[in-house]
């Protein structure tokens, strides 16, 4: 079993001159599958004609993401949804909160994502959860809806002991692990020492959040051998034990 990547865009344009090569690279090193997570209506197309080029290593996940939310949240979601009757996904996403750069939205996102939150329990798929500045908000949202049938991961996770047992205490979701957890000032590695594989996840989020010792450049799934190596430092185990349960655990929640 190898890596899966379990959230990356690297539909975006930052990879149009080179994406075979990146997927090469992602293979060569030992990344068995990739998830890409939507954005928005302008990023539909371009995921689905990087799955249909590579339909056995890349899954696609629908929805919007909460820094794409707008006054017309309604219609650009009765557009998202209508995707779901066309294609097959393994997940909805990337939903969620963000109230890091702005608040003046909250209430359109928060109603937006409780509506994608309503979609994972009609079609029976997990949710990639995005949180920033807002794992409080995101789990009331989850209570508002129904907790006990909702399923999915944080993603980015790189909040507090009090924000991971939260998450933890709702059963279902699983903690989105990327290259935070290599930077150096992060509190994430002391955190994840109150928990244990069995709750992880790895992801890139690229072309974002690249790991030591690549910061300042474009992310992509390759990079994923410099989490593996950092959780395995965190959790005194081998290199492949970290790849065997996150990826074992990526494939029952995403049923891969």
């Amino acid at each position: 079993m190898g890596i899966i990547d379990t959230h990356t865009h690297i539909y975006e344009p930052d990879f149009d001159n080179d994406i075979n090569d990146v997927i090469t690279r992602a293979k060569n090193c030992g990344v068995d599958k990739i998830l890409l997570p939507n954005i928005d209506l302008n990023s539909v197309d371009r995921l689905h004609n990087l799955v249909e080029k590579h339909p056995d290593y890349c899954a696609p996940m629908m929805g919007l993401h909460p820094g794409s939310v707008t006054l017309d949240w309604k219609e650009d979601l009765k557009q998202i949804k209508e995707n779901f009757s066309k294609h097959k996904y393994i997940a909805v996403g990337e939903i969620g909160i963000d109230l890091y750069w702005d608040r003046s939205l909250e209430q359109e996102q928060k109603l937006a994502f409780e509506e994608q939150l309503r979609w994972s329990i009609e079609y029976n798929l997990p949710i990639s959860i995005h949180s920033r500045d807002a794992i409080r908000e995101t789990i009331e949202c989850i209570n508002n809806v129904d907790k006990e049938n909702l399923r999915g991961v944080f993603h980015s996770f790189g909040g507090t002991l009090e924000e991971m047992t939260e998450i933890l205490n709702l059963k279902n979701f699983y903690l989105g692990i990327n290259g935070v957890v290599t930077y150096k000032n992060s509190k994430l590695p002391e955190v994840l020492t109150h928990t244990n594989l069995s709750h992880i996840v790895i992801e890139t989020d690229a072309p974002y959040l690249p790991p030591v010792p690549y910061r300042g450049k474009r992310n992509e799934p390759s990079y994923t051998v410099e989490i593996v190596k950092k959780l395995s430092e965190i959790f005194d185990c081998t290199q492949q034990e970290v790849i065997e349960k996150t990826s074992h655990n990526a494939q029952i929640l995403y049923g891969l």
